[in-house]
C-alpha cells in the first residue's frame, strides 16, 4: 500500500487544473506537428482542432495506411511520413512526439538538432527517465517539456482516437525545472485545452509510480490472457467470462509494438513490482492450499483498503 500513499500525498501536492483563461497572454500557435497518428496522438489532434487551438495541424507516421486515415478523419491538415519529418516539422511551433518510447528515444535529440529556437518539442510516452537523460545535456534540452496523459484505450491506430479522451485524465510533467516557462507553459496551454489536470514529478519518480499504477497492470492482463489461452478449452472459458474477466483482461489486446519498449525502458522499477506481485500471489496460494480462512480474510480485507484511495 506504501506506492499508493505516495501517489496519493503526490497528487495532492501538486495536482493543478488550469484554465484556458490562464494562458490568455501566450501569442496565437499557428502550427502544430504531431509526430505518431495512432489513439493518443490523433485524440490529441481531434481536441485541438475542435478548441480552434492551433491554424493548421501536420500529421507525422510511418505508415502510409496510418497517414490516410488520419487525414480522411480530419484529425490532421496534412500527412507526412517519416523520411520527411524534418520538413514536417520546419517553422512548427510545437513537436509532440506520441510514437512508442523506443522510437521517441532515437529522434527526440536529431529532432532538437534541428528545430528553431522558438519551437517547442513535447512527448507523451510512458517512460520518462531514460527519455530525459538522453537529452539531458542538449543544448536545446530547456525547449522539451516531458509530459505522460494518463489516459487510453487497448486500441490502437488512427481510427481508435477518440474527442474528449483527456478531459479530466491526470497528465504528468516531469523534470520542469529544465524546461523554460515559455516552454512549459505552452505544454500547459495544451492540456488546458484538453481539460486534463497536470502533476509535477521527477522523472524517476515518475518511472517508478507508473511501474505499479499502470505498467503492472498490463503485465497482469497479459499474464491473466496467458493462463487462459494456455488452457485446450479456452474458448469456452472465455464464452463462459463475465465483467469480472473481461475487465481485467482488456489490457492485453494493447499493441505489443507499443509496450514491449516501455518494459525494457523501465525494467528496474517493474521487476520490483512484479516480484512484490508475486510474492502476494505466492502468500495466497499457501494460504488457500493449506485451507487458512483467516489469513485469506486479511489479504482480502488488506486489498479492500484500495476503496480509501479510489473513492
Amino acid at each position: 500500500m506504501k506506492i499508493f500513499r505516495w501517489v496519493n500525498i503526490s497528487i495532492s501536492i501538486f495536482l493543478f487544473v488550469f484554465s484556458s483563461s490562464s494562458f490568455a497572454t501566450l501569442p496565437k500557435i499557428k502550427k502544430v506537428t504531431i509526430v505518431g497518428l495512432g489513439l493518443i496522438g490523433g485524440s490529441i489532434g481531434y481536441d485541438l482542432k475542435k478548441a480552434k487551438f492551433v491554424e493548421e495541424i501536420i500529421g507525422v507516421d510511418v505508415n502510409k495506411e496510418h497517414r490516410t486515415q488520419a487525414y480522411n478523419l480530419g484529425f490532421v491538415d496534412q500527412v507526412y511520413s517519416m523520411e520527411k519529418l524534418q520538413l514536417a516539422i520546419k517553422e512548427t511551433d510545437i513537436v509532440i512526439l506520441a510514437v512508442p518510447v523506443n522510437v521517441i528515444v532515437e529522434i527526440l535529440p536529431k529532432i532538437l538538432d534541428v528545430v528553431s529556437d522558438t519551437t517547442t518539442v513535447m512527448d507523451v510516452g510512458s517512460t520518462k527517465e531514460l527519455i530525459c537523460k538522453v537529452v539531458a545535456n542538449h543544448v536545446k534540452r530547456k525547449q522539451f517539456v516531458p509530459s505522460h496523459p494518463m489516459a487510453g484505450t487497448e486500441n490502437s491506430g488512427p481510427t481508435a482516437a477518440l474527442q474528449g479522451l483527456f478531459n479530466q485524465k491526470k497528465v504528468i510533467i516531469c523534470d520542469k525545472n529544465q524546461t523554460n516557462i515559455e516552454h512549459l507553459n505552452r505544454v500547459k496551454a495544451i492540456y488546458s485545452t484538453l481539460q486534463s489536470k497536470l502533476i509535477y514529478l521527477s522523472s524517476k519518480d515518475h518511472d517508478r509510480y507508473i511501474a505499479y499504477i499502470s505498467h503492472l497492470s498490463h503485465v497482469s492482463s497479459f499474464a491473466l490472457a496467458n493462463t487462459v489461452l494456455e488452457q485446450e478449452d479456452s474458448t469456452m472459458i472465455v464464452n463462459l467470462a463475465g465483467g469480472g474477466f473481461q475487465s481485467t483482461v482488456r489490457l492485453a489486446k494493447s499493441s505489443p509494438e507499443m509496450w514491449v519498449p516501455i518494459f525494457q525502458q523501465n525494467k528496474e522499477h517493474i521487476i520490483e513490482a512484479v516480484d512484490s506481485y508475486i510474492a502476494h500471489l505466492s502468500t495466497f496460494r499457501e494460504n488457500i492450499k493449506s485451507e487458512d480462512t483467516k489469513e485469506i480474510q486479511k489479504f482480502l480485507e488488506n486489498g479492500n483498503k484500495i476503496k480509501e484511495i479510489f473513492k
